[in-house]
């Protein structure tokens, strides 16, 4: 009699092969771990219906003077906020000019060079793509100031500020530039255009602390400059002593020196731009993206690519046509930055990918979240569904019909043509009972997968199964915060199949 201890470690690995994902987790949605014990993810509960007419892509929380909560959200053509108590106003301009709600690739007949591809097949991505419609949105004091992205002849560009109150809509913030990429309030309180004017390298700044002051002159700080790169602005982030301005194929930091230059810009990363207008986020460890093909960190010196161990499972099944729809969300409570994005078989966001860099692994799920807000302003993290629902997350232990798992790759019994019989195993579980466990066994690692279970965990749990590796699948059967630790199975030798 053998006892194997099903010693995991932390997160998922899904790179390479079948083998090279042994001994270690696999496959999983909402769940992660914390002080070495597989957990649930916590639920989420309805805060706010019809919260919009189309889908979010851009949200802000932030607070007012007199303590007045405010969550605000753009689509292609609408601006909403909505206030603490669940009222919601519309503010779009009326004359807002509206974008587009997800991203169009144009492969039809006519683009291309002649005579490449087969008569009838769909062409290649030649350029003519054209993006969701994103926002950029911040607050100016305990003022909205927010910008639907003009990319090509959608969205509308401008910067506009709204200043409280049920009865106004979001006004142009005057003399501002117009067609712009996007806007960020800086720690110095000047407003930044990204994008400025139509010129996707250009930033300008209006005087400090007055958002309507843009033309540079020696009784002001406003500004402007054209980055020296061969991309465009894509989005920045507000992160420790700086701002940082995040292209498509690489990064630069806007740091202030005061006049007569105002802001000093240096290239700080390459060959590491952003997949989308929203897939940066700022947090205590520093600045995280997601990139064309990896991952990127930002913590006050230099860009550096972050190792993924699931890099392939997200960067092989992922919707390009699509990736303008990537956002970024921080877990600040449990250390970990999300980012959503489509697969390949998907229109709409319906996957997540997350970095715990408390503990430094990844965790990957299927969550169709299209926006939202980190916990803070809010008690809990606001998210927004295709549903233009606004849930509360991190909150109660309700999934609607969503499926909580981890399964591990292949775990070796037996070694050459020796196979193993598992008899029993010997459940690690807080709450025994709250989880059901699967077995799956296989003689060769192509071989056809023989499933066992589902079991109930008992001290000890009669399995009786035999292969020369197998694969245990974890599955929560109660809605309650579950653990489980190192699980082992008892097994003998079974000779040779």
């Amino acid at each position: 009699m053998t006892y194997i201890p099903l010693d995991i470690p932390a997160g998922f690995y899904r790179n390479g092969t079948d083998l090279e994902q042994a001994n270690r987790w696999r496959d999983g949605s909402l769940v992660r771990w914390r002080d070495g014990s597989l957990r649930p993810v916590k639920g989420w509960v309805s805060r706010k219906t019809s919260y919009s007419t189309n889908t979010i892509r851009g949200m802000h929380a932030w607070e007012s003077l007199n303590g007045s909560t405010y969550l605000a959200g753009g689509s292609y053509n609408e601006l909403k906020v909505m206030v603490g108590s669940n009222t919601l106003y519309d503010i779009t301009p009326s004359d807002l000019t509206a974008g587009i709600e997800r991203a169009t690739v144009i492969t039809g007949y006519g683009y291309g060079d002649y005579g490449v591809d087969d008569y009838g097949v769909a062409r290649q991505n030649y350029g003519n793509y054209s993006e969701a419609t994103t926002w950029s949105l911040d607050n100016w004091g305990e003022y909205l100031v927010a910008c639907s992205c003009k990319v090509g002849g959608a969205g509308d560009g401008r910067l506009l500020e709204w200043q409280l109150g049920s009865a106004s809509d979001a006004a142009v913030i005057s003399n501002a530039p117009t067609n712009n990429l996007g806007l960020i309030v800086t720690e110095e309180r000047f407003l930044f255009a990204l994008g400025a004017g139509g010129n996707s390298r250009k930033i300008a700044w209006c005087d400090q602390e007055n958002n309507s002051v843009w033309t540079p002159a020696a009784t002001n700080q406003a500004g402007d400059i054209e980055l020296q790169t061969s991309g465009q602005i894509m989005c920045a982030v507000r992160t420790r002593g700086q701002t940082l301005i995040i292209t498509d194929i690489d990064c630069h930091a806007a740091r202030y020196v005061g006049p007569p230059f105002v802001f000093g810009f240096e290239r700080v990363g390459t060959s590491c731009g952003a997949a989308s207008r929203k897939a940066a986020i700022d947090v205590d460890a520093g600045v995280f993206w997601m990139g064309q093909r990896g991952f990127f960190t930002f913590a006050g010196n230099t860009v550096q690519q972050i190792p993924c161990a699931v890099h392939d499972y997200v960067f092989d099944d992922f919707n390009r046509e699509q990736q303008s729809q990537v956002w970024a969300w921080a877990n600040t409570e449990y250390g970990e930055v999300w980012w959503f994005y489509p697969s390949s078989g998907s229109q709409e966001v319906d996957r997540y990918v997350a970095f715990n860099y408390n503990e430094n692994y990844w965790t990957i799920g299927e969550l169709s979240r299209t926006s939202g807000v980190a916990r803070g302003v809010f008690k809990y993290p606001l998210m927004i569904a295709t549903n233009k629902t606004v849930y509360e997350h991190e909150l109660g232990f309700s999934y609607d019909s969503a499926t909580v798992f981890a399964e591990t790759g292949p775990v070796s019994l037996g070694n050459g043509d020796q196979t193993m019989h598992v008899m029993q195993l010997v459940p690690d579980e807080k709450t025994q009972g709250d989880v059901s466990v699967k077995f799956k066994t296989r003689f060769y690692p192509n071989d056809t997968e023989t499933t066992h279970g589902p079991y109930t965990p008992a001290n000890p749990t009669g399995v009786r199964f035999a292969g020369r590796q197998f694969r245990m699948r974890i599955e929560g059967s109660e809605n309650t915060d579950w653990r489980v630790g190192n699980m082992r199975v008892d097994a003998v030798p079974a000779g040779r199949r």
